[in-house]
């Protein structure tokens, strides 16, 4: 179970590295990358911020060494936004929850039984304007 404070801690870094992200870090590799979430630990020493990057393997890998490059950078901005005695150690990992979710969707569609576009006959479409105004 996670403490209110560390839960505020996780939201304040996230918020810290993703507006670094955007605004100050110039590295060509660091491209298309959303923070998705931060998970501290308890004693709030380490920092893993969970991170989407949009692109292939390749350009995957590439944004998450960028990332770890500009680690020290990262944790000097969050050093200045959060009070603690130690300021938390950031670690970066792919989040591979959106690609399992499209790889799910994939395999639904190819299990499931396509849907007809008659099913619908009884029902008229709506067009957004009524007449009986």
């Amino acid at each position: 179970m996670s403490s209110r404070r560390v839960l505020k801690a996780a939201q304040a870094i996230r918020e810290v590295v993703s507006m670094a992200i955007i605004t100050d870090i110039k590295d060509p590799r660091v491209k298309d990358v959303t923070v998705t979430f931060v998970e501290v630990s308890g004693d709030m020493r380490q920092a893993k911020v969970h991170v989407s990057v949009m692109g292939d393997d390749t350009k995957q890998q590439l944004a998450l060494r960028g990332l770890q490059n500009s680690a020290g950078y990262l944790q000097s901005k969050v050093g200045s936004r959060i009070d603690t005695r130690y300021t938390p150690r950031i670690q970066f990992e792919l989040d591979k929850g959106m690609k399992n979710a499209m790889m799910v969707t994939r395999i639904l569609d190819e299990v499931l039984p396509k849907e007809t576009s008659n099913q619908d006959d009884g029902a008229p479409l709506e067009t957004g304007s009524d007449s009986n105004e």
